[in-house]
Parts: C-alpha cells; sequence; structure tokens
C-alpha cells in the first residue's frame, strides 16, 4: 500500500529473559501494539513446536497482547496453506522461536509463507527472531561453525537466509560462546557485507530507515570488512588459521548503534 513505511526487526541474540525483567519481550510487545498488538509464534525452528508456542503465547498474554497464534509448519505443503498465510497477514507481528535456522530456510524458503513474510515487513509490520530466527534473517547465513577457535575456512557452513535484511551476516549466542573467530571467517568469506554478532539476552532492533539499535544486557558486536587489505581465505588448506587485515570492529552496548546505510556507527545514547 503507497505511504507504508518497511517494518521494523527485533534480532534477539536467544536466551532472552523470560522470567524478570523481560525488557527485549516488552520491546517486541510495545512495538507490535501493546494491549491491542496480534503476535504469530512460528515455531518451525524446534523440534518441541508446541512447548514453545505455550511458552511464547503464555509471555506475550501475561504482557497484556491482544491475541497470541501459534504457527506450527513443519512442512513445506503447510507453508502453501492459505489459512495459516492469512493469520500471519493479520498479525502485527511474527515471532520465530529457536532451534535449527536451516530448518526454517529449508522449510519456509521461496514458499508463499516466506512471502508473506516479507510482504508484512514491507507493510510496516514487526518480525521478530531469537537466536535461530535471528540468523536465518540474513541474506545468507551462518549455519553451522565451531565456537572457541581461531577463525578456519573449514570451521564454516553457510546457506541462503530469509532474505529479511540484505547485505549482513547473523550470529548469535556471540560472546557467551565465543564466536568471533567465525564471524570473521564468515566476513573474509564475504567482505561486502557486514557481520553482526548478538550477545544472548540483547537485540538488535532495525527501523524503517535500517537504523540498528542495541537493547539488552549484552552487546552487539559489528564486523565490517570492506577495507580488507589482504585475507588468505581462497588460498589456505582446510585446517590452517585464517589471515586477515584492516578489518573494523565496533561493539555496541544498550543505547548505541549502528547505520546499515552509511556504515556508521550511532553514538549518542538516548531512548528514541
Amino acid at each position: 500500500m503507497p505511504g507504508l513505511k518497511r517494518g521494523t526487526l527485533v534480532i534477539i541474540g536467544g536466551a532472552e529473559d523470560k522470567t524478570a525483567d523481560m525488557r527485549i519481550l516488552k520491546i517486541v510487545y510495545r512495538l507490535s501494539g501493546g494491549d491491542n498488538g496480534t503476535v504469530a509464534v512460528v515455531t518451525t525452528a524446534t523440534n518441541s513446536p508446541y512447548e514453545a508456542e505455550k511458552e511464547y503465547n503464555d509471555i506475550f498474554k501475561n504482557l497484556g497482547s491482544k491475541a497470541v497464534y501459534g504457527i506450527n509448519i513443519s512442512n513445506r505443503a503447510q507453508a502453501d496453506d492459505q489459512r495459516l498465510i492469512k493469520q500471519i497477514r493479520e498479525c502485527d507481528c511474527i515471532f520465530f522461536v529457536g532451534g535449527d535456522q536451516l530448518r526454517i530456510s529449508s522449510i519456509l524458503g521461496g514458499t508463499e509463507f516466506h512471502k508473506a513474510v516479507l510482504e508484512s515487513l514491507n507493510n510496516g509490520k514487526v518480525i521478530a527472531g531469537t537466536s535461530a530466527g535471528a540468523s536465518m534473517m540474513s541474506q545468507v547465513m551462518v549455519v553451522e561453525g565451531r565456537d572457541d577457535e581461531a577463525p578456519r575456512k573449514c570451521t564454516l557452513k553457510m546457506a541462503p537466509g530469509m532474505g529479511l535484511l540484505q547485505g549482513v551476516i547473523i550470529d548469535q549466542h556471540f560472546n557467551q560462546r565465543g564466536r568471533i573467530g567465525r564471524l570473521l571467517a564468515a566476513v573474509a568469506q564475504n567482505p561486502g557485507v557486514i557481520g553482526i554478532g548478538i550477545d544472548e539476552d540483547t537485540a538488535a532492533i532495525v527501523n524503517s530507515e535500517l537504523n540498528l539499535k542495541v537493547a539488552g544486557s549484552g552487546v552487539v558486536t559489528v564486523v565490517d570488512g570492506r577495507d580488507i587489505t589482504f585475507t588468505n581465505t581462497s588460498e589456505q588448506y582446510a585446517e590452517e588459521p585464517l589471515a586477515i587485515t584492516n578489518v573494523k570492529i565496533h561493539v555496541f552496548p544498550e543505547g548505541y548503534g549502528f547505520n546499515l546505510v552509511t556504515k556508521q556507527g550511532i553514538i549518542q545514547k538516548d531512548e528514541k
């Protein structure tokens, strides 16, 4: 529809607080319309869909959301079900739970459901995701890699994501699982994109102008490889450590951020 702005992405690094302050989930609730908002909880990533659905249903209902719907899609045929597609189109927020990001992309990618999610974002809705639901938002996503290791080409497997946010690669549970090495390896192989590593209980909130703001108890690490002057990623043997020079790394706590258009940090701390 003319005049509508692109919606908001709430990209959560996993293990968000669900019982105490619930800072991040309250932000999702507020952005989704508060007491008037409706939330669709998509459980495709997990092998325990009904448990995940109940958990987030209880959370958003207790916060005050008007309605919460569980969307339990486990195969591609279901992802073309017009009843489910109509339901998410009518929701203010589509929330993807954690699990395995490859399940999301392989089951939902290219389906009518996927198209409806993209349309919802372009029509001003909120798309949120935690853990695997965060990784899948990028055009290229990290599927697998070793934690707590020096960056090596062989440690990393990537696959196409759902394309909600172009020009980035997202990793989650970032500092808690020591994933800086695998994000550096990802950027070395794709130097034109921005690497975004999101800590647990932390969210990168991307608005319609592609300003990323940080919320939560951890940090967001941004890896910018556009000015890399040398990397051995195309030459190295599988187990050989990565060499990389002139890569930029930014670290942003709550209130700070990064403009994904200008590639500049947002350093003023405010609550806008």
